[in-house]
């Protein structure tokens, strides 16, 4: 089996809906909170979990590597890591402060990548935070927010020696190509809605509730756009560049994680112009009703006003006035009132206002 095909069988695997309720897995005996797990491979066999004040130890040893997850740690966790691989220091100050924009930064020979994640809770997107540093030897995720567990990742990799024996860039693309399949879930869940939505203004007019959840749902989809699309070029430079450590077998790996990512950008641009001609429709379905409404209150204003203006001008208390002592004037009065109404109405309902 070829490494593509191994990327392409992990990517079949449909991850299950991320919860930010969903328990940690217990952390191994001897680590403390903060550390979710940690763990040596060499030759792509788990062969030893370990403390993280006993990493260094295997950092840069032939075909090993230490993969440390961590979750929230607080500024000790985060500085004996540093400690244990030599980390940069703005890097560590990254890490440990959320709401970071998606990107990559190579210091020396490891790099430190920056990403977004993001799932549906109830009817809103909330978003998480990953740090990842990759070096020779070894990686540290670093979590905040609310996501899912790595630990799923961790599994399919083990589950998969051949590929993970290719080390740290490997694991890198895994996790990047499970943060990424995650926001298919959250675009499919937007669709849905949207659709509902133009199906509902095809029907009836969207009332002023319906028109809060467009803006709020267009507003949720520019922030996953703006999480999203970083990350298009954070692939893009694993693709062509020659960063360190990095197996050019790998490269096809992240080409498809960089597509993935821009079918992603794709169907939440869609989305939004969706919206947004839902929102341009249901402001013109209303000025239409309303253009109609005013032309039947005009049309039938004007009929109204024909035997408005007889009353009116018979109403005057004048003693000389022509036709008051006609025998029929009352009755050609009442038809000539008919007659000019009549007239009018079917002008009017042939010009399509009534």
């Amino acid at each position: 089996m070829t490494l593509q095909e191994t990327g392409d069988r992990h990517k079949n695997k449909t991850a299950p809906p991320m919860d930010s309720d969903q328990p940690e897995p217990p952390a191994k005996p001897g680590n403390r909170p903060g550390v979710v797990a940690a763990a040596v491979y060499e030759h792509g066999q788990r062969i030893l979990d370990i403390e993280i004040k006993d990493a260094h130890k295997w950092k840069g040893r032939d075909k090993a590597v230490v993969w440390i997850g961590l979750h929230e740690p607080d500024e000790g966790l985060l500085r004996e890591v540093q400690a244990e691989f030599g980390l940069h220091e703005l890097a560590i100050e990254d890490a440990g402060h959320a709401h970071q924009r998606p990107k990559l930064e190579i210091y020396g020979d490891a790099i430190f990548v920056v990403a977004r994640t993001a799932h549906m809770m109830g009817e809103e997107i909330v978003f998480g935070e990953t740090h990842l540093f990759v070096g020779r030897g070894y990686v540290v995720s670093v979590r905040h927010g609310p996501s899912t567990s790595y630990n799923l990742v961790r599994q399919r990799c083990e589950a998969s020696p051949a590929a993970l024996a290719h080390g740290e860039n490997y694991i890198l693309y895994s996790i990047l190509d499970f943060i990424v399949d995650n926001y298919m879930p959250v675009v499919e869940g937007i669709h849905a809605e949207v659709e509902e939505l133009e199906e509902r203004l095809l029907r009836e007019r969207l009332d002023k509730k319906d028109i809060e959840r467009l803006y709020f749902l267009r507003r949720s989809l520019l922030r996953l756009r703006n999480a999203v699309v970083p990350l298009v070029d954070v692939c893009r430079r694993h693709e062509h560049l020659d960063l360190p450590g990095m197996d050019a077998t790998l490269h096809a790996l992240f080409r498809d994680v960089t597509d993935h990512v821009r079918r992603v950008q794709e169907d939440i641009d869609t989305l939004r112009e969706v919206l947004a001609f839902t929102f341009e429709a249901s402001l013109m379905i209303g000025q239409s009703e309303q253009t109609e409404i005013s032309r039947k209150l005009a049309s039938w204003a004007a009929i109204l006003a024909v035997p408005t203006a007889i009353a009116g001008i018979y109403g005057m208390n004048f003693d000389e006035m022509p036709e008051l002592k006609f025998k029929y004037g009352y009755f050609v009065i009442l038809g000539l009132i008919l007659f000019v109404c009549s007239m009018l109405y079917r002008m009017f309902r042939r010009a399509k206002w009534l």
